[in-house]
């Protein structure tokens, strides 16, 4: 099956597309595609891997569904388009980040260029039905974006794993902590952000041990 993924994860990739599961999932978005409003755009769906090839992966950050507005999703966790406003839970991203490393806040919520320095923004489920959460959960998504968490932790080493909440943590099972770092806390969503989200220092914690493996840190 043809695929439209950048290449180096299209290789990777090459025999998930083939599986039984991967194909009922393209025929299901062809005709969600086609019959109702989904989100991202088409275009988008695999923007986080465009942005973010195989071997230039250094931090994973596990996110859920696509956002389910108009205009929201871009393809990657927590990101939204130029010009959209900052959805909560990255407003409290951004105010971990400020707090940690004494940035300012960005007036942008789009995350490309944290993937364009290696952060693979991954949802769990890459397309959404506007104004329908959960709409396009245990389709077939899910084994696939399993399928990219364990080919990262199998193939790759040293890379930084971010599970923001129960459900990116029971996500997360299939990656080797003794080759990785995996930083847990609870999610950044206003319902649960003081329970632990705040002050977590993970971004501090990425780029201390980036730095300790040889790799160049991120700018956050």
């Amino acid at each position: 099956m043809d695929i439209k993924l950048e290449s180096s994860w299209k290789e990777k990739l090459a025999p998930e597309f083939e599986k039984p599961y991967f194909k009922d999932l393209v025929d299901f978005i062809k005709k969600e595609y086609n019959s109702h409003t989904v989100y991202p755009p088409g275009k988008l769906i695999f923007n986080a891997f465009e942005h973010c090839p195989f071997d230039e992966v250094k931090v994973v950050i596990i996110g859920q569904d696509p956002y389910h507005n108009p205009g929201q999703a871009n393809g990657m966790a927590f990101s939204v388009a130029d010009g959209v406003r900052v959805p909560p839970s990255l407003q409290n991203i951004y105010k971990e980040v400020s707090d940690e490393l004494g940035k300012p806040i960005p007036a942008s919520g789009n995350l490309e260029r944290w993937a364009d320095q290696g952060v693979l923004l991954l949802n769990a489920t890459l397309t959404v039905r506007a104004n329908t959460p959960g709409s396009h959960q245990k389709k077939g998504w899910e084994e696939f974006t399993d399928a990219v968490i364990k080919l990262v932790s199998d193939e790759k080493e040293n890379i930084v794993f971010i599970l923001w909440g129960a459900y990116a943590q029971k996500k997360g099972a299939v990656i080797d902590d003794k080759k990785h770092l995996v930083l847990k806390s609870a999610h950044p969503s206003p319902f649960a952000a003081n329970r632990g989200f705040f002050g977590n220092n993970h971004f501090i914690k990425a780029n201390d041990y980036l730095k300790s493996k040889g790799k160049k840190p991120i700018d956050w």
